[in-house]
């Protein structure tokens, strides 16, 4: 039973290593790949003749800073709001919860 528990526990942590390195890469992404789009249309906007403050403020190029930034506060949300919310073993007790309800079925 001892091992049992442990290689779940070991497994637990490694789920939530794994979405952590997935949201991380998920923000580098989101930085990079913005980052380099804003570049290019603020560089064709310069190449138009704009003033680089026009070229910088313009609005168009962050719509898409804020729409993948709210899918990204979202995945942060689901990685860190919720365990603050549920606390931080609820995913454990529900997972026992489960197991003893399935056990008593067998025996029923």
């Amino acid at each position: 039973m001892r091992a049992l528990r442990n290689d779940r526990k070991y497994h637990r942590a490694k789920s939530r290593v794994d979405r952590l390195r997935r949201f991380y890469t998920h923000a580098l992404v989101y930085v990079v790949v913005n980052l380099m789009i804003s570049g290019l249309k603020i560089g064709r906007n310069l190449r138009n003749g704009e003033s680089f403050e026009e070229a910088f403020f313009d609005m168009s190029h962050y719509i898409l800073w804020i729409f993948w930034g709210i899918a990204l506060a979202i995945h942060a949300f689901s990685e860190f709001g919720l365990p603050l919310l549920l606390g931080s073993n609820w995913e454990e007790e529900k997972i026992e919860e489960y197991m003893k309800h399935d056990q008593q079925d067998r025996w029923q």
